[in-house]
Parts: C-alpha cells; structure tokens; sequence
C-alpha cells in the first residue's frame, strides 16, 4: 500500500473511532434514562393508548350529587355510623360496609354477622363508587342508594327492625329530628324514612375513589410500575375487560357465574330471584374492580381468599382460560394499582 493511501484508510479510522466514543456516553445516558424510566414504567404511552378505548377514570361527582347540600351529607353520615336504629342498638351501615380505618368499604368477612349475630348469605358489597353502578346489591334488586339504604335496617338477619315506624321512633328518641327539619325545610314532615334513606345515599355519593389508574389514564405513563403495565397487558389479552371494562372496571352489567365453566356453589341462583326468569340463574352484579386489593374475600359467597385466587377463579369459571402462575402475579400487581391513594398509603 502506497504511504499516502495508509496515512488516508488511519484517518478514517481513526475518526471514526472517535467519533463512536463521543457518542458511546450520550448513547449509555440515554439507555440509562430509559431503564430509570423502566422501572417507574416508562414506555407506557402505546399501552396507555389501548387502555383509553377500554378503560376511563372515575368521574368527579355521582348521579344525584347535585342536590347534595353539605349539611345533607353531614346528616348522611352521621346516620350511616349510628347503632340506634339496629334492634338492639349494635349494628349501623359501617359495621359491614366500613369506611373508616381506611377500610374498603368491607368488613373483610366472607359473609356478615347481624345485629344479633346471624350470618347473612352473601358478601358484603363495598360502598365506595357504589353510586356508579348500575344498580345495588349482588341481584341489582335496589335500583339506586336510596332504594338500598332502607332494606338493611328492616332486613331481619341485618340490623333486624321491625318496621319503619320503629326506626323513626329511635331517631327522633335520639334527637335527629331538628336535623332533618333543618335539611328537608320544605318537607311537611321531615323526619321520614325516605328522608332518612335520602340523607345516608348523599354521604355514600361522596365516596369516590382516586387511585393511580386514574393518574395514568389521565396521561401519566409512569403512574404505573413496570410489573404494573405488565399486568395491564396480561389483563386486557386475557380477555377480563370483556366483563371489566368502563370506569369502574365492572359495576356495569351482570353475568352468569360459571360462563365457561360451573361454579362449585350452585345454593346461590343469584338474579333469579328477582326476575323469576331461567336465564337468570346464577347471574350476579359484576363487581367492580376498583379497590378488589382491599376488599378480600371475594365472590357473593366470599369463597375466594386471596386476590390471587379470585383472578384464577374467575380466569377458569368465565373465560375457560387456565393461567400460569406468572400470568397471576401480574394481574395482582396490576389490580393493586386500582386501591384509593389514601387508603394504599400513597
């Protein structure tokens, strides 16, 4: 090789090689950026776009809200914690549906004790977003808040009063009434039991949740973990938004338990009770999935233990799917993420 063609091939060698190493730090600060990113979920922008046609966050205020005056609420809650209006005085709405402890709007038993200790027969829902579902209880036999607040009281397995009569006789014993006539001032008689039922379904319409899905479906990727976003992903291709989807993630419709496969308990018809219609055997409410890391145990027969159990559970009995361990773990890593800020210490 002649000497001027040796010296030309070194320099552009050589400055290429310099040139790579210029650039070999910004390339490392870069890669180092995305793994920081990574790990807080970085990346998420193509898995968020999916999940906004799927999914939205909770909305600020409830259906009814609007004529919520803050002393209704304030009367709402004050009876939604009161114990005199339980046969023995030992029961009130937050001895099953607790909302205080940063509790989940459950009493974290599979079925609930009574007033005088009988057990009901099924779950006892949570309370927090209950205004958003389509309707109440496990059947949907109250249409709305107000419709479900007046049958525990009279319920003779729950708080066991005899009638109405009897229940407003304990308020006013226990001095609500200028509390009512202050609340309802045009109501010609303002301690009622439509009234009083009015009041609690004010409180319960506070109740909204914040968690971080909302900030990320609000356009925060990193919201979310990366084992989070992975549990994203697995939920959606699995097919669970097929019955958990919208805002709640459920709430909105029924199903038939056992779709793909029977479900073991069978003494339970579920709807059909209120319909009286075949097709209606063994459909139930599905529950919303907003706040399921700390509503434990699952199901309107709270046979399922475990958050983990309930994912397989349902995976078998509604989608004929058999999931691998792996594919759990992620779905519960994901469903965490649905725990109000407040309530998950966050």
């Amino acid at each position: 090789m002649k000497r001027t063609q040796f010296w030309t091939v070194t320099a552009v060698l050589c400055g290429c090689l310099v040139a790579a190493v210029a650039v070999l730090p910004a390339m490392g600060a870069e890669q180092r950026v995305e793994k920081k990113k990574g790990k807080k979920g970085g990346g998420g922008a193509a898995l968020l776009a999916e999940a906004k046609k799927v999914f939205a966050p909770l909305p600020d205020t409830m259906p009814g809200s609007e004529k919520d005056t803050p002393a209704k609420i304030e009367l709402g809650k004050k009876l939604y914690f009161e114990k005199c209006i339980s046969i023995n005085k030992t029961q009130a709405c937050n001895s099953c549906h607790r909302v205080d402890e940063n509790r989940g709007g459950v009493d974290n038993l599979p079925t609930s004790p009574g007033a005088e200790g009988k057990l009901g027969g099924r779950n006892s829902p949570t309370t927090l977003n209950a205004g958003l579902h389509i309707a109440q209880f496990w059947d949907g036999r109250a249409p709305d808040l107000v419709a479900q607040a007046k049958g525990p009281v009279l319920n003779p397995i729950e708080m066991g009063m005899p009638n109405e009569a009897a229940v407003l006789a304990r308020l006013k014993e226990a001095g609500y009434e200028p509390q009512f006539k202050k609340v309802f001032p045009d109501a010609a008689q303002a301690l009622t039991y439509d009234n009083y039922a009015q009041a609690v379904a004010a409180f319960e319409r506070t109740l909204i949740t914040r968690d971080r899905f909302d900030d990320f479906l609000a356009g925060a990727p990193d919201a979310l973990t990366r084992a989070e976003m992975q549990g994203l992903r697995v939920f959606m291709q699995t097919g669970c938004t097929n019955c958990h989807a919208g805002a709640l993630l459920g709430g909105d419709r029924y199903e038939k338990m056992g779709d793909a496969n029977e479900y073991a308990d069978k003494k339970d018809v579920g709807r059909f009770e209120v319909t009286k219609k075949d097709e209606d055997k063994y459909v139930f409410k599905v529950p919303s999935l907003r706040n399921i890391a700390i509503t434990q145990p699952y199901f309107h027969d709270g046979k399922a233990a475990t958050l983990a159990d309930a994912v397989k559970q349902m995976a078998h009995l509604q989608l004929g799917t058999d999931l691998e361990a792996e594919q759990v773990d992620a779905m519960v890593a994901f469903l965490k993420s649905l725990t109000d800020k407040p309530r998950a210490g966050k």
